[in-house]
């Protein structure tokens, strides 16, 4: 009974940041039904399907796009679905016969969002990339890591999920506003480099007013501030400090009993070097969980570097019950949450595809 119950949306092809939008569109209570091509899963990731977790709440539907019969079924549901999002590179759905002047024609309503790396134009528009190469282009990739090494990968979270899948989904709510007003429909360009060179807008203007250098590993969110950074603790874990502001900073001298000493103050950079050593040396005094139990709660901005599965079991995370186990499979609830349209439980993973005529059935006997 999520805030988009009622929402018919439709998903064709794409991996990661399509079939991501869709889930998140499924979490706030839309119905999605995903076209994939014959053999997708065994194609792609070959993942057992009570795990893929992009796909709960969706019915999969596998259909043929070059055949005739299947094409008419998957136009029918183009009809009916309020929103179609894709993740071909572009003309793909053109030469598919499903592009967006095509779908809109017979339905003028559809919200249809285009998911790409490099977007519907440009130079680099019909070349292949994953998230690494556009949150490099995009400037994000090289504002990462320690001075002197080059820049990590972080995961692919920047580009694919939130350039492309979070940015995608709040154009299509905002289009889908518009749609209820008017009645009229249009088309996305979700572009991966235009969502993560969004998110840079704050950097973009830190840098031309002569607050940010333009090198990695100096400044204080990007690893260069030591009161900013990851620390290992005697036990072999991690630690983060994030201690920005004079306040803060104050109370973990305190509560260290660093205050005593003599030391570089806080934004003194030419001692930095002097406090990184420092701090290094305090964290490996105590494990990881002394330094929780020390830190964890107060005003010093602190919390412990966890694994994947341990931050499952994390009393805070748990107490908000973040987490659900479905059929087995632990997975994040939805988010954000809602006050009078609950959709914290996650939806059911789809263990089989569905045929195109129980598709077709549930989204006519549902309208």
């Amino acid at each position: 009974m999520g805030p988009l119950e009622g929402v018919n949306v439709l998903e064709v092809g794409g991996i990661g940041p399509a079939p991501y939008a869709t889930m998140i569109l499924a979490d706030l209570g839309a119905s999605v039904i995903a076209i994939r091509r014959p053999g997708w899963a065994e194609q792609i990731w070959n993942i057992p399907p009570r795990f893929d977790l992009l796909n709960r709440g969706k019915q999969i539907v596998e259909a043929d796009l070059t055949d005739s019969d299947q094409r008419q079924a998957v136009q029918q549901l183009c009809n009916s679905a309020d929103i179609l999002v894709e993740g071909f590179r572009p003309g793909v759905m053109e030469r598919l016969g499903f592009g967006p002047n095509v779908c809109l024609r017979d339905n003028p309503r559809l919200v249809y969002c285009r998911i790409t790396g490099w977007g519907q134009s440009g130079p680099l528009s019909q070349a292949a990339g994953h998230d690494l190469n556009y949150i490099a282009l995009s400037g994000a990739l090289g504002m990462m890591g320690a001075q002197g090494s080059p820049p990590p990968i972080p995961l692919n979270l920047i580009g694919d999920f939130a350039g492309g899948s979070l940015f995608a989904v709040s154009g299509i709510l905002a289009a889908l506003h518009r749609a209820a007003r008017t009645g009229a429909g249009q088309v996305i360009d979700s572009a991966m480099v235009d969502g993560v060179a969004h998110m840079l807008a704050i950097y973009h203007g830190q840098v031309q007013a002569g607050m940010w250098r333009e090198q990695r590993g100096v400044n204080i969110l990007d690893g260069g501030a030591p009161f900013y950074g990851v620390y290992e603790t005697a036990d072999g874990n991690h630690v983060t400090l994030a201690a920005a502001e004079p306040q803060f900073y104050r109370e973990f001298l305190e509560r260290t009993e660093l205050v005593a000493e003599d030391l570089p103050q806080q934004f003194d950079r030419s001692g930095w070097g002097r406090l990184r050593e420092r701090f290094t040396a305090l964290f490996r005094t105590r494990t990881r969980s002394e330094w929780c139990a020390l830190l964890e709660g107060t005003n010093v901005c602190f919390a412990p570097v966890l694994d994947l599965m341990e931050s499952t079991r994390d009393p805070h995370l748990s107490e908000r019950e973040v987490f659900a186990e479905v059929d087995g499979v632990v997975q994040p609830r939805a988010a954000p949450r809602f006050s009078e349209t609950s959709c914290s439980e996650p939806n059911p993973l789809p263990l089989t595809h569905v045929t195109l005529d129980a598709a077709l059935a549930r989204w006519t006997v549902s309208s």
